[in-house]
């Protein structure tokens, strides 16, 4: 039902273990070529989601701004919601404020999950809990999975990471881990979990402080909000707890992803706020450059500025004709002490005219 999500992850998987698995020192069946092969399928899916995830910052952060306003509608129109929803979808759309975008990257994320763990867990169909019960080691091994092969499906079951299978968890059954003996030792719990713990363990701190690196980001007002303050304290504990809780039923490989995913989030969250820092700042720069220029200098009186702004206009203009030529052309009068210009005309009486007295 869902192959048009499995069948683009296990390709990409695919590529990434015949990339690793053509290093002469690795191969196919090493561990180490499946961990990467695994933590790089994270890396190129959350490099396709990059810039929705840049645009779930900006839509974060804009949000936070506009919450004084959202806070006022609200207030203005509690008694109406039909006339709140009306005016909070014209402010949102005055300033090209997308709600959707702000959840985007995360609802694409989950189908990726899934996806990736089905492919993994469908590796292993052997056991109780994994594929397709009751099938045998010989039917598992010689059975396709999506673009892997049998020999690739055989090649997964064989990787082992520092002596533990990457296709178990420490709660797979005992029955299922010694159907590993016939690719070498059989595993011990005691094996796996000194490999799984370190992983559930910096997932777990990794995502804390990817948590942390959200939260503190976020304005005084947001943070009071009770709903936001709710959800940091899931992001900042319960989920980190959660990776410890359900770490033991997780195969490593799917740990591996979870570490892969944390090591992206927090470089790709420092790169992007530094790059959204930088252009605020320029903003901020600009703004205040501009507010400078249109500041009187100092010692000069409001009406001077008004005064020297608007001669500088009047010289930046082309149009504008020389004030002698304008003066002289129109015949307008000398200023007081001065002469009046060659050619002008007295203005004393200019255009009245005086009829002479008759005499009686």
């Amino acid at each position: 039902m869902l192959d048009f999500i499995y069948y683009p992850v296990s390709g990409i998987l695919w590529v990434w273990h015949k990339v690793f698995g053509a290093i002469p020192f690795l191969g196919p069946n090493s561990g180490i070529t499946w961990a990467l092969s695994v933590m790089f399928l994270v890396f190129t899916l959350r490099a396709i989601l990059y810039k929705p995830f840049v645009k779930q910052v900006r839509t974060t952060r804009q949000m936070q701004e506009l919450q004084p306003q959202i806070k006022a509608l609200q207030k203005k129109y509690s008694k109406d919601r039909q006339r709140m929803a009306l005016e909070m979808q014209k402010l949102q759309k005055e300033h090209g404020f997308n709600p959707i975008m702000g959840c985007l990257p995360v609802l694409l994320q989950a189908p990726v999950f899934i996806g990736l763990f089905h492919v993994l867990r469908s590796f292993n169909r052997t056991g109780t809990g994994y594929g397709q019960l009751g099938m045998s080691v010989e039917e598992n091994a010689n059975t396709a999975n999506y673009f892997f092969s049998p020999a690739d499906v055989q090649s997964f079951l064989e990787a082992r990471l520092f002596g533990a299978p990457i296709s178990v968890a420490i709660t797979t059954p005992q029955a299922q881990l010694e159907t590993f003996g016939q690719y070498g030792t059989v595993p011990t719990v005691l094996n796996i979990a000194a490999v799984a713990i370190p992983l559930m363990v910096i997932a777990s701190i990794a995502t804390h402080f990817n948590s942390r690196a959200s939260v503190a980001r976020q304005s005084e007002a947001a943070a009071a909000n009770p709903q936001s303050a709710i959800m940091n304290k899931l992001a900042l504990w319960v989920f980190p707890l959660g990776v410890l809780v359900g770490g033991p039923f997780l195969m490593i490989a799917i740990l591996l992803y979870w570490v892969a995913n944390n090591i992206w989030t927090y470089a790709q969250q420092h790169l992007v706020f530094r790059r959204i820092d930088a252009e605020e700042e320029e903003k901020k720069k600009a703004a205040l450059e501009r507010r400078a220029d249109n500041a009187p200098k100092p010692g000069a009186r409001p009406d001077q500025a008004k005064k020297r702004k608007s001669a500088t206009v009047a010289e930046s203009s082309p149009d504008t004709e020389p004030a002698d030529e304008a003066d002289a052309g129109s015949g307008t009068a000398a200023a007081p002490g001065q002469a009046p210009k060659p050619g002008a005309r007295p203005q004393g009486n200019r255009g009245k005219t005086t009829k002479p007295k008759r005499k009686r």
